[in-house]
């Protein structure tokens, strides 16, 4: 016996599960493989420039760091300024010896630039053909102060400085053709002949010796009129007491002048080089930006066209009971999967175009993981962005407008 009437239960769109948005908007992409190749190649170039240029700046970073922990940033150099009357001024012949009594001073050594003094080949070379090259007095210390090495034989001592040899810069050896050392091996320094007893390797921390010959102290007071004040003198300092010998040396080293006084750290300038490099970085992760940009509109570009072309699939979809937020889900999907396709592309191509780099500089290849997060989510946002328009638009259509549409 019926008592009463049953409520008819109220039916609902079914949406579609995360599943099956992978899958539909998979076979969306899959259906214009040529259009979407091209479309994720712009995401593509700009993931792999952004990577690329963080890549590459991480790895010179990671050298450049590297290379001063091998150095040393406790490297310090004083040298005559100018006086009042804007004259340059000299450092007095003490001034070393003064220098190495601060306590926490751990070496330090000095050189002169002998203005006068050229070098040659040999004496046929014309005089106006010097290659560039300065010549300098150095203290026999100079090269373990410094942290130099050498290519080739042996640097000044205290058994050779006084006679007449000299230890060639890397650049200043190939610019006069002496590839060895040895008693035969001479070139005409100053009016006389001078014998190659060593050829630096290049000095990074100080690349003015790169195209120096150096000969010793004494020898150059003796036979080239040096006049022994000191142009440069080189202070290996305690690592923890950098900053306070900084702070005394211009005092130390001309107490009756020490506003004469520059004092400066080595490793300050490649520093500074650093910085430099960093801001052209910049320059180019804003042409990645704009790279990124227009791979973005390429796939808003694509998703817009693809919603025009599947007016009657839309319209079918949406006559079988596929709800708005079905639809608009589904183009959403597919233009994060287009962005994704270029995304991993473009991370894959970033690695290797720094990897391939760091290794011909040989450099340790270092790409940072927030660099890595931060192409991923860059490829997220530029799909959603560009996705967004047509999904929108493709959920707007109605069922009769989609399935009459030409």
């Amino acid at each position: 016996m019926i008592t009463g009437s049953q409520p008819t239960p109220r039916l609902s769109p079914a949406g579609l599960g995360f599943g099956d948005l992978v899958r539909v908007g998979g076979a969306g992409l899959r259906a214009r493989p040529t259009r979407i190749l091209l479309s994720a190649l712009g995401i593509a170039i700009g993931i792999a420039a952004m990577i690329s240029v963080i890549g590459i700046s991480s790895s010179s970073r990671e050298d450049f760091n590297r290379q001063i922990a091998e150095l040393g940033t406790n490297l310090l150099t004083v040298s005559p300024g100018q006086n009042l009357f804007g004259e340059q001024s000299h450092l007095p012949v003490e001034s070393t010896i003064m220098i190495d009594n601060i306590g926490p001073v751990e070496s330090v050594s000095a050189t002169g630039v002998i203005s006068g003094a050229k070098v040659y080949r040999n004496d046929h070379v014309p005089e106006a053909q010097s290659g560039g090259i300065s010549v300098v007095a150095a203290k026999p210390g100079l090269l373990d102060t410094l942290g130099g090495e050498l290519a080739a034989g042996t640097f000044l001592d205290d058994a050779t400085e006084g006679y007449p040899v000299v230890v060639l810069g890397a650049t200043a050896a190939e610019r006069l053709g002496v590839g060895s050392v040895g008693p035969d091996q001479q070139v005409f320094l100053g009016g006389q002949w001078f014998t190659v007893i060593g050829i630096l390797a290049p000095v990074t921390l100080s690349p003015e010796f790169d195209t120096a010959a150096i000969v010793g102290w004494t020898g150059a007071i003796d036979l080239l009129g040096f006049d022994g004040y000191p142009t440069t003198i080189y202070t290996r300092a305690a690592q923890p007491y950098v900053e306070e010998v900084q702070a005394v040396l211009g005092t130390t080293a001309n107490p009756a002048a020490p506003n004469e006084v520059d004092v400066s750290r080595p490793s300050d300038a490649l520093a500074a080089q650093q910085a430099a490099d960093t801001t052209l970085n910049s320059l180019l992760l804003g042409l990645g930006g704009v790279a990124l940009l227009v791979g973005g509109i390429g796939v808003a570009n694509t998703m817009v066209i693809s919603v025009l072309e599947r007016r009657g699939e839309i319209g079918l979809r949406r006559a079988l009971g596929a709800t708005r937020g079905s639809i608009r889900a589904q183009f959403l999907v597919e233009a994060l999967l287009l962005s994704a396709i270029g995304g991993a592309a473009g991370l894959l191509l970033g690695i290797g175009v720094t990897a391939t780099y760091a290794n011909l500089q040989s450099w340790p290849t270092v790409v940072p993981p927030w660099a890595t997060a931060l192409g991923l989510g860059a490829t997220l946002v530029i799909g959603c962005l560009a996705g967004l328009y047509p999904a929108v638009r493709a959920s707007r259509l109605s069922p009769t407008e989609a399935l009459t549409a030409p």
